[in-house]
């Protein structure tokens, strides 16, 4: 069944729309609950998408999805400001047939998001605030800049090593460089040409200094304000977490109490086993490919920490390393961990060493 029908047959009738995001334009297919409607082209515009159903179904009960992507939750939060329920969901959370693999395209792929969003199969995945968004794009840009730097860094090794410069300095193998060892990079008596290429390695570095220093300043005033200021106080409380892991997990995770368990905040950050399954058979291959890797970094290193700083996860480390290497058993610390992490924002109490 397919064309325009009536508006009163459509009065709270359940419509449901698969989105096949692009830059350039959308796919989009329209279901009813046994039919299809229409699968068509339409530029990456969410009014155009609202005036289109509101005028077809202008008292249905409209439900839209699509997969997360580049577009972010911008999409999302504009549709439901206009009234239209809509979700985004994981890709590989989305079921797939193998004739769906083998002949892909985005008429395809829209129609498989609607059929999956009518069949009850797909879980939407958080959509944070806008701002909450905003400052974790903050910590990420630090993230960012910090990688730019090692990776100027080592460019001007290689530069000095390829002219015969001998590196002279001890901290030129440190992680950080003294404004007095730029000031040194700047003096050295090298040819005119050699010289010009020095110079202007030195002021890419100079001005992605200044570039962390500023982002450092918003992150810390960032973490004082009345919406962090104290979760970041509760976090620093526990070891191996600073100030800006503290701010990463705030601004990733939202507010603690959207996980109802341990075992969702875990699959959430991605210290969560693989498990593979056959008879009577389990076998675990490592962690999920889910979750977020920053924040896994993050507990990980952070856990590195708590082993030698608390009594009671020393102990338990050192039970694990007697059955498992070290990297698997600082996995199940970074899983206790979590734990006290959630406990500590849930309850609002601070970590206490040896408990």
């Amino acid at each position: 069944m397919q064309g325009q029908i009536s508006s009163k047959n459509y009065e709270l009738l359940d419509v449901y729309v698969g989105i096949d995001v692009h830059k350039k334009n959308w796919k989009v297919c329209v279901l009813g609950p046994t039919y299809e409607f229409k699968t068509f082209s339409q530029d990456p515009n969410a009014e155009q998408l609202y005036e289109y159903l509101n005028r077809h179904f202008p008292k249905g009960n409209i439900k839209a999805v699509y997969e997360a992507g580049f577009c972010g939750f911008n999409l999302a939060r504009e549709l439901l400001s206009l009234g239209i329920d809509c979700v985004v969901v994981n890709p590989a959370d989305v079921p797939t047939q193998h004739k769906e693999r083998d002949q892909k395209s985005d008429k395809i792929d829209a129609r498989k998001l609607a059929t999956s969003l009518r069949g009850g199969l797909l879980q939407g995945i958080n959509i944070p605030e806008e701002v909450q968004r905003a400052d974790y794009s903050l910590v990420l840009q630090r993230k960012t800049l910090v990688r730019d730097i090692t990776r100027w860094k080592n460019r001007v090794k290689s530069y000095l090593d390829f002219t015969g410069i001998p590196l002279g300095v001890t901290e030129m193998q440190s992680r950080h460089w003294s404004k007095n060892y730029i000031e040194w990079l700047k003096g050295l008596q090298v040819g005119e040409h050699h010289k010009r290429v020095l110079n202007n390695y030195v002021e890419i570095g100079v001005k992605l200094r200044e570039h962390l220093k500023q982002v450092n300043k918003q992150i810390r005033e960032l973490s004082r304000t009345t919406r962090y200021g104290k979760d970041v106080e509760l976090l620093l409380s526990i070891p191996g977490i600073g100030p800006v892991s503290a701010m990463l997990i705030l601004t990733k995770i939202g507010s603690i109490h959207r996980f109802k368990t341990s075992d969702q905040f875990r699959s959430f950050v991605g210290i969560a086993p693989s498990t593979r399954s056959s008879g009577e058979k389990e076998v675990t291959v490592g962690l999920t490919s889910r979750g977020t890797r920053e924040l896994r970094e993050v507990i990980i290193e952070a856990s590195w920490t708590v082993v030698r700083t608390d009594p009671s996860m020393m102990l338990k480390f050192e039970g694990l390393v007697k059955r498992m290497n070290k990297n698997k058993a600082i996995i199940r610390i970074a899983r206790s961990l979590l734990n006290r992490i959630r406990t500590v924002l849930k309850n609002q109490t601070p970590y206490t060493l040896g408990i």
